[in-house]
């Protein structure tokens, strides 16, 4: 029998840090980066970067959920940045950057909602993430694919990305795909 497979649509600021992240996971089929959440149909990167498309870059995530729960992946969507800032992560700021969940379905909003509830005693300041319905994925530009792992030793990925998914490998190593 063939696996169930779902969606999972999250923005955590960069969209090069995410998939970094989720590409990792046991169970995950695929990550994709894109935008979600806007008024402007198949928006460029560019477009997107000037602040007024309305959407918010995001990693869309193809995943078992009879290996890794949905609730699993927001827990590491909530350790892997920082979803206080609004509309910024660290030196990127705008509203693409937003901390946002696009729940796929009633439960996974009910998931979300959960998640959220539970992770804000783990943050000094109100979690700002935005809990929104599932909106139109546009996949962004080729170049943008496995960026992480086509470019290591450019500049933002080894200050930004790489220290960031150290961290990630260490505190879900048990969630890791063998071999990585």
């Amino acid at each position: 029998m063939a696996a169930q497979i779902e969606t999972a649509v999250l923005g955590s600021g960069c969209f090069w840090c995410s998939e970094a992240v989720f590409q990792q996971l046991h169970g995950v089929q695929s990550v994709k980066s894109g935008y979600s959440g806007g008024h402007v149909q198949n928006p460029s990167y560019e477009q997107v970067c000037g602040k007024d498309t309305g959407h918010i870059e995001v990693v869309q995530v193809q995943f078992d959920p009879a290996v890794i729960g949905y609730r699993d992946l927001l827990e590491i969507f909530f350790d892997t940045h920082d979803p206080t800032t609004p509309d910024r992560q660290g030196n990127d700021v705008g509203p693409q950057y937003a901390s946002a969940i696009f729940w796929q379905s009633e439960a996974q909003k009910e998931i979300a909602a959960s998640v959220i509830a539970q992770r804000q005693a783990d943050f000094a300041d109100p979690i700002v993430t935005k809990l929104l319905p599932a909106a139109t994925f546009w996949p962004a530009e080729r170049i943008h694919d496995d960026y992480f792992i086509q470019h290591p030793n450019q500049s933002y990925c080894a200050f930004v990305i790489s220290p960031k998914v150290e961290k990630f490998r260490k505190r879900h190593s048990d969630k890791l795909k063998p071999g990585v």
